[in-house]
């Protein structure tokens, strides 16, 4: 339910462009009233030029902004005196409305403006807000909707028929707006709704209580019905849906992942899952789209997975097979069947899948892409709940939709998109995240795309490191799990985590690591059972994991067990570190000759003395080897130091570039491999 939030003091200490930025973000903290990187807000300013004249201006949201989120630096700014004549014309084409309006600029190196940027020069008032809100679009979707507009708004508001946005729908609603001084609001047909003000507050109140009236009206409509039916599959238990999950996202993610690796997102939210248990929701979800403004991000159809939970999870994964690639075929159908001269097929793969009694699946080129489709997709639920409430839902029709998802202007915000990296669309878990090689490696792959798991046993760092990546990389795009690798049980969380994050794994970086130093006859079994916990079984459990993963995946991946120089060369003193690292080799060639016909390569990196910012070099290791060579441990640090003068320094970063190399498309090829980092070591080298 909307509310007018609108605060004096905060408008009063945000000014810019006469509260429009105020404004604007105080709209988007509703998503009920407009869709994420949808919708557009307008003033119009006087502001003096560079010559020092005073001008009209026209500040307008650009594209491909959200209104949440939006600064002032975000919005277009037009000289509005060189618009106004663009009225008295009778048609324009796209190409020549943004060719036009892009020679209006008032100021230079602002981004581009809205798609929808004339409907705002066109009417008249000072400020103009253009919002999807779900009830609006509920009731601009019925049957009749000019007739349902004009029975809850009455004179109050004018009516236009859907047609896509451009020059013509933006004159039809500059022209009711001048037309008529009472009008309050114009309701666009299968679209959203415009409003406006003399001043950001009044313009803001305005869109919220029109919005409000709506929302009443249809909850009056809908008392007492059951717009999606019968419940006929009630939600699974918590616990028991996510078990399921598990279990199927890698198969989902295989399958939609055939033409761009896609990162999944999971809802099982009450809302979706009350909608999915009904018996009109796999007819319903297929009457189309709720919004043109959802078409690019969600399709013109969800993939409804008829299933039911006494069918149980291998049904589930054979429907899901089939289904996508069902989708897939009639997705490539409906492109033949619509296609304008230059077009390009996109990625024929759903968007949205639903299945009744666990939830929402999305998908997209990255966790953002694929949060942005799961958020639409809840408003779109919440459009079809509320018209079916009034007694239909109608959507685009297939050409319509077609038409703005294959829009030039509208794809123009995808193409702001940086370009592709190594690791886009990759998952990566890395053990032993929180310090050293692990860390240095989860911001290597981070840096170039990969959403990355921290698994470590210290919950803090590895926490601190999951929130930085995200903070560097974008929101969503790590995930701290804690671990202690010699627990089946603890591994097997750590890898489940991975798969509801982000529906798979692509990339395993078995690092987690000790240092302990003994002479043979001074080994204890205590000590010898910790290093092959850690270093060995620690790394097949993860190792055993992370295959199941890949392999229910069926897309392949990469494995990189860090082990260590003493796996092929031995030193004294540290029999069961050595013994250790060198299973670690012999595993990974172990999983070499197994992934293979799954397409998962293992390979490994052999490092020697990386001590910069390791916690082994914490931990009683450093004690240990000082007190064999009989010096103290600062002597043995400034070993160290001095040894690093004499040769090229091995840090974490080196490794994590090897790591990189091996995980990614350079190294597609090799498989059973081992890569020494080292730097060269000195004949001074205590060993």
């Amino acid at each position: 339910m909307p509310q007018n939030l609108w605060n004096a003091s905060e408008a009063a200490a945000l000014p810019d462009l006469d509260g429009l930025v105020y404004r604007s973000n105080l709209l988007g903290r509703d998503r009920s009233v407009v869709n994420i990187f949808g919708g557009n807000t307008s003033a119009k300013l006087r502001m003096t030029d560079h010559v020092g004249r005073s001008v009209m201006v026209l500040a307008v949201k650009a594209s491909g902004s959200d209104v949440l989120t939006i600064t002032e630096p975000q919005f277009a700014l037009l000289r509005l005196d060189e618009i106004e004549p663009l009225f008295a014309r009778e048609a324009m084409t796209d190409e020549e409305m943004v060719d036009y309006l892009g020679r209006t600029a008032f100021e230079p190196g602002r981004p581009r403006q809205s798609i929808e940027t004339l409907l705002h020069a066109f009417t008249p008032p000072a400020h103009v807000d253009h919002t999807h809100p779900d009830a609006i679009i509920s009731l601009a979707s019925m049957p009749d909707p000019a007739e349902a507009t004009h029975a809850l708004y009455g004179d109050r508001a004018a009516f236009v028929p859907y047609i896509r946005p451009g020059f013509t729908l933006s004159k039809w609603i500059g022209q009711r707006a001048r037309d008529d001084a009472g009008l309050e609001c114009v309701v666009m047909g299968k679209h959203g709704l415009v409003t406006w003000g003399p001043d950001s507050a009044t313009c803001y109140a305005n869109t919220i209580r029109i919005i409000q009236e709506a929302e009443d009206y249809i909850r009056d409509k809908a008392r007492g019905k059951r717009v999606f039916g019968e419940l006929v599959v009630p939600p699974l238990h918590q616990d028991e849906r996510r078990a399921i999950m598990a279990e199927v996202l890698p198969v989902i993610r295989g399958a939609v992942s055939r033409h761009q690796p896609a990162i999944l997102q999971y809802d099982d939210s009450p809302d979706v899952l009350d909608m999915l248990g009904h018996s009109d929701a796999g007819p319903v979800s297929q009457r189309g789209v709720a919004c043109p403004d959802h078409l690019v991000h969600v399709k013109r159809l969800p993939l409804f997975v008829d299933w039911r939970p006494d069918e149980g999870p291998a049904a589930l994964k054979r429907k899901l097979a089939d289904g996508i690639a069902a989708f897939e075929r009639e997705y490539e159908a409906y492109f033949e069947r619509n296609k304008n001269d230059g077009d390009e097929l996109r990625n024929p793969a759903p968007r949205v899948i639903l299945i009744p009694g666990l939830g929402m699946v999305t998908t997209g080129k990255d966790v953002r892409n694929a949060n942005v489709s799961r958020q639409l997709y809840y408003r779109a639920i919440e459009v079809l709940r509320a018209g079916m409430a009034l007694g239909g839902f109608e959507s685009l029709t297939e050409n319509e939709a077609y038409n703005v998802e294959y829009w030039p202007l509208e794809l123009y915000k995808l193409q702001l998109a940086p370009p592709p990296k190594e690791f886009d669309g990759k998952v990566a878990l890395v053990t032993g995240g929180a310090s050293g090689i692990g860390r240095a490696a989860a911001y290597r792959l981070a840096r170039d795309g990969a959403h990355v798991v921290i698994a470590d046993i210290n919950t803090e760092a590895g926490q601190a490191v999951a929130v930085d990546l995200a903070a560097c990389f974008g929101e969503g795009r790590a995930l701290f799990a804690p671990a202690d690798v010699t627990d089946e049980r603890a591994v097997e969380s750590a890898l489940r985590a991975a798969v509801l994050a982000f529906g798979g794994l692509d990339i395993l970086v078995n690092n987690a690591g000790i240092a302990s130093s003994a002479p043979v006859d001074e080994t204890t079994l205590a000590l010898w059972r910790h290093n092959m916990d850690i270093l060995a079984t620690g790394y097949f459990l993860v190792a055993r994991e992370a295959f199941k993963v890949m392999k229910r995946q069926g897309t392949g991946g990469a494995m990189v067990f860090v082990a260590s120089k003493n796996s092929v060369a031995a030193s004294k003193g540290a029999i069961a570190y050595n013994v250790a690292k060198a299973a670690e080799l012999h595993m990974a060639r172990c999983l070499a000759e197994e992934g293979g016909p799954y397409g998962i390569r293992a390979n490994t990196v052999l490092p020697d003395a990386v001590i910069q910012g390791s916690s082994i070099w914490d931990s009683e290791w450093r004690q240990a080897r000082a007190a064999q060579h009989g010096i103290s441990p600062d002597e043995l640090a400034a070993f160290y130091r001095q040894r690093n003068t004499l040769k090229v320094d091995v840090l974490p970063e080196d490794l994590a570039e090897a790591i990189a190399f091996l995980a990614g498309p350079r190294s597609a090829k090799t498989t059973g491999g081992m890569l020494t980092v080292d730097g060269g070591v000195p004949t001074a080298y205590p060993r």
